[in-house]
């Protein structure tokens, strides 16, 4: 089942309607494969469908969460990116302290240890994220 039967499902299952505004911003969030804002998909969308409002376009983003379709992100004191989660496995981000830039990355090493660590303190892990903040290379003096 594709991305947008899947959040059609979730809506249905609660009684809430699958519209038209719905349907194209959760399209456009998950056609995007990137960490956005909600501000920027509303730029996105708004050029389709001018009379969607902001209010919409987080209340969508916010199911999309609820959905398991896209994972709401905090880096430091940034305003909330949200990503599409059927994009990509899991991975870990490098987050910029000056412009915002966001570089994911994925290393097997790192994952078995943290496995290992957690396994030896006894310690089952369900979820876990990795952000490590400093500057990326437009920003480096």
């Amino acid at each position: 089942m594709g991305n947008t039967a899947c959040f059609t499902k979730y809506l249905a299952d609660r009684g809430l309607k699958s519209t038209r505004q719905r349907e194209l911003i959760s399209a456009t969030f998950m056609a995007i494969n990137d960490h956005t804002s909600a501000e920027e998909l509303y730029l996105r969308v708004a050029k389709e469908e001018p009379d969607v409002g902001l209010a919409t376009v987080y209340r969508t983003l916010k199911l999309l969460c609820s959905a398991g379709l896209a994972r709401e992100h905090r880096f430091g004191n940034s305003s909330s990116r949200y990503e599409p989660l059927s994009i990509k496995q899991h991975h870990d981000h490098l987050i910029c302290t000056k412009c915002g830039y966001v570089e994911e990355f994925e290393h097997p090493k790192i994952e078995k240890l943290q496995d290992e660590i957690a396994a030896s303190l006894g310690f089952e892990v369900m979820t876990h994220k990795l952000e490590l903040y400093g500057l990326c290379r437009k920003c480096q003096p």
